[in-house]
């Protein structure tokens, strides 16, 4: 297990992210148009999730409330995002996890949201001040998808108290 901060983040997020396999599942509260370097230039989030989900990775993307309307925009160039099994979106208000975990290998556990000042490619001194634990320890990582899981299959919706959404 390491403890990272800010730019560290970003690095180790960007670094598993391109390098998933099989499953990329990302928790976050907060969700906005996101840019990860990649290669020699800058590509949306989205594109990154499209190409994921082209290749046969499976994203599933957990989070608290409806994104903007530049994300919304950005979505809709995307149609395999609508269109492909592999892309699952779950909208929980009540959720505030900030997680991605990568092929069940790698999970990265903290403060930041998907956004550019967390988790994207925000300059360092315009990102926000964040702290992570990554860790790669296989009993950790399978609870983790088991709490997510729960989640998005509705296990914590019957008896949650918040009706009005």
């Amino acid at each position: 297990m390491e403890l990272l901060f800010s730019e560290q983040i970003y690095s180790s997020f960007q670094q598993d992210l391109l390098q998933a396999r099989r499953f990329v599942w990302i928790a976050t509260a907060d969700i906005k148009s996101t840019y990860i370097e990649s290669g020699k230039k800058f590509r949306s989030i989205l594109e990154i999730f499209a190409g994921l989900v082209r290749n046969g990775v499976e994203v599933r993307l957990i989070h608290a409330k409806e994104p903007g309307p530049f994300f919304r925009k950005e979505f809709d160039r995307f149609p395999e995002l609508l269109e492909s099994d592999r892309f699952e979106r779950f909208l929980c208000p009540r959720n505030h996890s900030k997680c991605v975990i990568v092929d069940g290998k790698s999970a990265l556990l903290g403060s930041a949201n998907l956004t550019g000042a967390g988790l994207g490619a925000k300059g360092i001194h315009k990102r926000n001040f964040e702290m992570a634990v990554r860790t790669t320890d296989a009993v950790q990582i399978q609870s983790m998808m088991d709490r997510l899981d729960a989640l998005c299959m509705g296990e914590f919706c019957k008896p949650c108290k918040l009706r009005s959404v």
